[in-house]
């Protein structure tokens, strides 16, 4: 959804995918814009080897979008940023500290926080919170409910129990080709497939 599997070359694309209405694939999208609307968290968190809050300035300065607010412009958006991910509390004495000395769980949130001064519409999240423990899981599927009412989050989990309490749509996906979608309740409560029953009761997968 933000054409980041184009960075490998054994990749063939066919089709459309709709994004705001547009297709991604269309000559006129430009990579830089589509994924400044459609931001990405991966499996592990992956914070830059730089100080938290030049972490949450990145993705402006990467995209030129900084504007001509000035330092405090800068400092509200970090704490902005920062206070939509639980994480301003635990790092407001500490913004020039690396990012690399926060906790797993910490550095997720922060690898989120990068994202909202961008003002993504949607923000993909791959497993993220595989590489957590069981107070981390929480605290970011807590994130992930308070994030919903603004953005759209689209989670690829292989977690039943995370599906059905971290969404409210669910598309099941098997070998590579949608199964069934629909409301997350209908999809565990009442699937329509075969597959779907077998996969949500945990009889394979």
């Amino acid at each position: 959804m933000n054409r980041l599997n184009e960075c490998y070359g054994n990749v063939r694309i066919t089709g459309e995918i709709f994004v705001l209405g547009k297709n991604i694939y269309d000559k006129d999208v430009s990579l830089g814009e589509l994924r400044r609307h459609v931001g990405m968290v991966f499996q592990r968190p992956n914070p830059l080897p730089l100080s938290i809050y030049e972490n949450v300035m990145f993705g402006l300065r990467a995209h030129h979008a900084t504007g001509n607010g000035g330092g405090m412009r800068s400092d509200e958006l970090v704490e902005r940023a920062l206070r939509s991910v639980a994480l301003w509390d635990d790092t407001k004495d500490r913004l020039r500290a690396s990012a690399l000395s926060l906790t797993l769980e910490q550095q997720q949130k922060l690898c989120i926080a990068r994202l909202l001064p961008l003002k993504p519409e949607v923000i993909l999240m791959d497993e993220p919170c595989s590489a957590l423990d069981a107070r981390g899981t929480e605290a970011i599927e807590t994130l992930i409910a308070s994030l919903t009412p603004t953005y759209t989050v689209v989670v690829v989990t292989h977690n039943m129990a995370q599906a059905r309490r971290a969404s409210n749509h669910c598309v099941f996906m098997l070998l590579g080709k949608v199964v069934e979608q629909g409301s997350t309740v209908d999809m565990f409560l009442r699937p329509k497939q075969k597959d779907t029953e077998m996969y949500v009761e945990g009889r394979y997968g």
